[in-house]
């Protein structure tokens, strides 16, 4: 369990807190998927192993490490494409919007000012702010804009040689974690396709004991076989 990336262990504040956040880690933990803790800025709380593992490939960067804050890594960071698969439609696109949410409600949150302006410093983001988003924001609705519970984003999956799943990305905010702004967020992996039903129409060799000096997969003794059985069926016909 890391928190805020760099394989640091969280640092819960002190109080009634502090026991809750330290067991709601061990339950992150125990989850197979990437999951990860955040405020209301995306900054990082928690981040289970599955998390870290997987946007592994991405480089150092001083402000917009995943496990630091989830929104600049998504806007800023130069590796993020190596993990978060068709990044500016399907990721950047949603990460505006849900700031765009965000940064109306705390308006005076000086982590959210900053992420703005270096918004603005960037010609292509801040194009994609002012007209891309409007327009995509129609064409899904505000709701599916503002909103990630439930949405389909595609990751370049680890170890899997640039192969690109489409992971369901489930949101929870329970009161506990509501109470201190938190929320959950858990990108939830499909599973492997199941293996191919074999043929029943496909004619299958007996398989005999392996002799030496016999690959496993020739069978010598079928030819023997079929010439022993066809004196028998003259016999009858005669």
């Amino acid at each position: 369990m890391t928190a805020r990336a760099g394989g640091r262990r969280p640092e819960p504040r002190p109080g009634p807190d502090e026991a809750y956040l330290r067991d709601y880690a061990a339950l992150l933990e125990g989850v197979a998927f990437p999951s990860v803790l955040l405020d209301r800025r995306w900054d990082v709380v928690l981040a289970n192993t599955a998390f870290t593992e997987l946007f592994r490939p991405v480089g150092p960067h001083p402000t917009a490490m995943p496990g630091d804050n989830f929104l600049r890594f998504v806007l800023f960071h130069p590796d993020a494409g190596l993990v978060l698969a068709d990044r500016e439609v399907r990721w950047c696109l949603p990460a505006l919007a849900r700031f765009a949410f965000l940064s109306e409600r705390h308006a005076d949150d000086p982590v959210l000012q900053a992420v703005r302006r270096e918004i603005a410093e960037d010609p292509l983001m801040e194009a994609a702010y002012r007209q891309g988003l409007p327009h995509w924001t129609h064409l899904v609705g505000e709701r599916a804009a503002r909103e990630h519970d439930g949405a389909l984003r595609p990751l370049v999956c680890p170890g899997s040689q640039g192969a690109v799943l489409e992971c369901r990305l489930v949101v929870e905010t329970p009161s506990a974690l509501a109470e201190l702004g938190y929320e959950r967020m858990t990108l939830v992996l499909p599973e492997p396709a199941p293996e191919p039903e074999p043929d029943p129409r496909a004619v299958r060799p007996v398989r005999q004991g392996r002799t030496r000096g016999h690959l496993s997969l020739v069978h010598p003794a079928q030819h023997d076989v079929q010439h022993d059985v066809q004196p028998d069926v003259q016999h009858d016909a005669d």
